[in-house]
């Protein structure tokens, strides 16, 4: 382990760094043996330099898809206490701020999506623009990009771009509060000005789905799903306008952290307290970059109903729910008995309310929050629910998605694209990428195994998983 530390294990998903040396706190880890053993060695790093940050409060939380990110290992999860010198990280959200999955019910079927797999394929392809660089549907500038970034999923259903509906199946019901553009650089609005509806690189896809399995089937119903069913689950997030707050402020933070006693013990953890200027400057453009994200999630939906209309009328596209990865947020949390206001870091996880969550909408209330895990092309996607557990032992957070095993390059090495594509063919899932060297990258293989994931997550009692979906279209940049 890091520097000698020694990991005592609580549960068999469940196991923990005691605090040493520099440490503040302790490390939560949530993963079975294999994962654990499995694990990057320096996503176990960063995870110990989380627990070394002023104000820091309960545990430094590591999840079962954990691997090594910028300063947080992506799958960490931190809360800080403001009144106690507590900071806000950028490398602890992250460049894509408020990447996250959308699920939507279609009232189709599995057979229904078969019968028009190809002509679903291009007509999604054609629609909703993925790939680096590449341009969106709607063009923003001036006050009405500022509007947006204030205004996010909220925004986009007033302009047309979704039902009023939509918003109670959004995480915080699509807007976060606080949102500064004046804090977001002219540079960062430029790179979205045309990007607004759009899927971007990487990990991000679009993708047709059905239920192949469900495991809980009263919780299944109060969502809307049952075994059979298709469902449509976009990922992505904020695209080059939260690529670009990270890299605006990440320097900033590092120059400054000395200058409040801060010492890092990585530099990619770069931060200042949150009731600095600067702490209070990123802040407002981190939550920009959230209603980013919210908006452009929303009006890609848009597009996907426009695409199904014209396709097939019957199909009724409704919000299953909405989650961002890649945030902090203030939220109030039980520690010690006494309820404080904290600012959660999460990185690559998601947040996971159980049930009876005042921040829940009534239909949701008796379930907990629905949690969407995503695959990778040939693996399953998962939907969860949140648990009480989950806000005793992870402030309310789970695990967002099976974890990266290879690096990109690695990944590029060991795949090409074409084998990967042709081979998802002969197993029924049809993929449409601009990017061959994309399609290798995202390779399932370069992934690990999602069912260990979840099934560890809900071992450690974050989660119940609910229903396994499986791919049938996928387009990516």
């Amino acid at each position: 382990m890091p520097g000698g530390h020694r990991l005592i294990q609580r549960s068999p998903y469940e196991w923990e760094l005691p605090q040493s040396g520099s440490m503040r706190v302790p490390v939560a880890l949530f993963a079975d043996q294999d994962l654990l053993h499995s694990m990057d060695p320096a996503a176990l790093q960063q995870i110990v330099n989380v627990a070394c940050l002023p104000g820091i409060v309960g545990k430094a939380v590591c999840m079962p898809d954990a691997h090594s990110g910028y300063g947080f290992p992506i799958g960490g999860i931190a809360a800080f206490d403001a009144r106690q010198g507590g900071v806000v990280s950028a490398g602890g959200v992250g460049f894509d701020i408020a990447c996250g999955v959308r699920s939507l019910t279609t009232g189709l079927t599995r057979d229904d999506v078969l019968a028009m797999q190809t002509e679903l394929a291009e007509v999604l392809f054609k629609a909703v623009p993925a790939g680096a660089g590449r341009g969106g549907n709607y063009l923003l500038a001036g006050e009405e990009l500022d509007e947006m970034l204030l205004g996010g999923a909220d925004w986009a259903v007033r302009k047309g771009l979704g039902h009023v509906a939509d918003l109670d199946r959004c995480e915080d019901h699509g807007l976060a509060r606080g949102a500064i553009p004046a804090s977001v650089s002219d540079t960062a609005k430029q790179r979205f000005h045309d990007q607004l509806g759009s899927l971007g690189s990487g990990n991000h896809y679009l993708e047709i789905q059905w239920v192949e399995h469900v495991y809980d089937p009263a919780t299944a119903l109060a969502f809307g799903i049952r075994e059979g069913d298709a469902v449509i689950s976009i990922h992505c997030g904020s695209r080059g306008l939260g690529h670009q707050i990270g890299k605006d402020y990440l320097p900033r933070m590092a120059e400054q952290a000395p200058r409040h006693g801060i010492t890092l013990p990585d530099r990619e953890l770069a931060c200042v307290p949150i009731n600095s200027d600067l702490g209070q400057e990123y802040l407002g453009a981190m939550l920009c970059g959230v209603n980013c994200a919210l908006a452009n999630r929303q009006a890609i939906t848009h597009l996907v109903r426009q695409c199904l209309a014209e396709i097939t009328p019957r199909a009724r596209l409704e919000l299953l729910y909405d989650v961002s990865h890649n945030t902090c947020k203030a939220e109030k949390h039980l520690v010690n008995g006494k309820q404080r206001i904290l600012h959660v870091h999460r990185k690559g996880a998601t947040r996971a309310l159980g049930p009876g969550h005042p921040a829940l909408p009534l239909e949701l209330a008796e379930t907990g929050q629905p949690v969407l895990v995503g695959g990778s092309m040939g693996t399953p996607s998962y939907i969860l629910a949140g648990t009480s557990d989950a806000m005793k032992k992870s402030f309310g957070s789970a695990c967002h998605g099976s974890g990266r095993s290879l690096s990109r390059t690695a990944a590029r090495k060991a795949y090409k694209g074409r084998d990967v594509a042709e081979k998802l063919l002969r197993q029924g899932v049809y993929i449409r990428s601009f990017s061959v060297q994309g399609i290798a990258e995202e390779a399932p293989g370069a992934y690990k195994d999602s069912n260990s994931v979840t099934a560890a997550a809900e071992g450690a009692g974050l989660v119940r998983r609910v229903a396994r979906l499986m791919p049938l279209v996928c387009v990516k940049g």
